[in-house]
């Protein structure tokens, strides 16, 4: 299944994707697309749905594909090419830091460039959505706690992130610094989460083209690495790490978002996000 959230900033309702591609709303079935939802029998009642029977609707803007987020979780350096890229090691296991939940936004909503900010970069990223409590959990059993996936576009403030002395999160965590979306693709459709392609355009030139293939730590051994450390609750989002190609590791010189720029990306299977870059 496709699940998405659609509608005005605050006031998302719920939908789904048909077998048609058409948007239908399922307002009369579930409250929202968020941690209630997502357990397995949540899921099982929304696919029970006879979805020809649902309104059709017309889709203006697609919110964030998860709604009441608690913990937006990050693995750095997760690909061999863009640690090399970035000058450092491939760590010896996943590094974790925080992205702010206030960072969310919709898909395809305008991504603002910080005040003071001179190295505003992206990054595509594989988004992890869990659906039911994982703590503790071996690595064998950790997909039967992933609800599915998304797209996140992983915006970072090197300045920030790097220059300014402390943890990684005051550069990841402004404003729109975490599109989630356009879709959360339930795992049943992704048998295998690390063959999956992937790219980031900006301006209509490729800068990433990558494929989660190339992953340190795959999808299943973040998961429970993560159990290890701190419970997971349904609606928890994970966001990966990203191949190589982000501007900070463009030669000669790094390459970083302006005001005016456009982006694209997308995953295999999880659809696309286009933004517009603005001036906080």
């Amino acid at each position: 299944m496709k699940l998405l959230r659609y509608g005005p900033k605050g006031q998302e309702k719920p939908g789904i994707i048909d077998n048609e591609g058409k948007v239908r709303d399922l307002s009369a079935h579930v409250n929202d697309i968020g941690g209630e939802t997502l357990g397995d029998a949540g899921l099982a009642k929304i696919a029970a749905l006879d979805l020809s029977t649902l309104p059709e609707v017309t889709v203006d803007r697609y919110g964030p594909c998860v709604s009441g987020v608690g913990k937006f979780i990050c693995i750095g350096l997760n690909y061999s090419d863009h640690a090399a890229e970035s000058g450092l090691a491939v760590p010896s296991e996943p590094v974790i830091f925080a992205k702010a939940t206030s960072a969310i936004c919709g898909p395809n909503d305008d991504i603002e460039i910080p005040r003071g900010s001179t190295a505003t970069d992206w990054e595509v990223e594989l988004g992890v959505v869990i659906g039911k409590e994982a703590k503790y959990i071996d690595e064998a059993d950790a997909f039967d706690y992933v609800a599915g996936y998304c797209v996140i576009n992983d915006i970072s403030e090197r300045d920030f992130q790097i220059r300014h002395e402390g943890q990684w999160t005051k550069g990841k965590s402004a404003d729109t610094f975490g599109p989630i979306g356009p879709w959360l693709v339930t795992r049943d459709e992704v048998p295998n989460p690390q063959s999956l392609g992937m790219y980031l355009d900006v301006n209509g030139q490729r800068m990433q083209d990558g494929n989660t293939d190339t992953m340190v730590y795959g999808v299943a051994h973040i998961v429970a690495y993560l159990s290890k450390f701190m419970s997971l609750q349904p609606g928890d989002v994970i966001s990966t790490g990203t191949p190589p190609g982000v501007g900070m590791g463009m030669k000669p010189e790094p390459v970083y978002l302006r005001a005016g720029d456009k982006m694209q990306l997308g995953i295999d299977g999880l659809g696309k996000q286009v933004q517009t870059v603005v001036q906080g």
